[in-house]
């Protein structure tokens, strides 16, 4: 007879608890939840302004670079400063040699740099003496500061 007992104190020594979660342990997922999306916010603008620097780069050190070097070989020099990077798009007047266009546009204006504004040329450069001059004036848009992107 003592068994029956044992068995019955086991069975009601056993607690047994609802399946769930409880208000507290919701609310801590929540706040956690709620910090990331706050980090990943906050660090949107950073992100994204490091890929416009990244574009802009490409495309001064690549993109438009091979471009005045094909218009070099063909017409035996690089645009001058008053050519400008049209010449890429257009011939300039008196030259006979020229093979373009060297760049693809759409609507026949030449690519704007990630901030909206139009690349900058000069040849002969100042930064690069025996080359050209390209750049990007930057997110401040100013030329000649030091956030400007350029091919030195």
């Amino acid at each position: 007879m003592s068994t029956p007992s044992l068995l019955s104190r086991s069975r009601r020594s056993r607690t047994v608890r609802p399946l769930g979660f409880t208000l507290l342990e919701i609310l801590v997922v929540l706040a956690i939840l709620g910090l990331l999306v706050g980090l990943a916010v906050s660090n949107t603008d950073k992100i994204f302004g490091q890929s416009q620097e990244t574009v802009a780069r490409i495309f001064v050190r690549d993109s438009l670079k091979s471009s005045l070097v094909q218009y070099r070989i063909h017409n035996g020099d690089y645009p001058s400063t008053t050519e400008g990077l049209g010449a890429l798009v257009k011939s300039p007047s008196g030259r006979d040699r020229w093979n373009g266009p060297y760049v693809e546009v759409s609507g026949g204006k030449l690519p704007l740099d990630p901030w909206g504004e139009e690349y900058v040329y000069r040849y002969p450069g100042t930064q690069n003496k025996g080359g050209f001059d390209l750049l990007s004036k930057g997110a401040d848009k100013t030329q000649d500061t030091a956030d400007d992107i350029g091919n030195w």
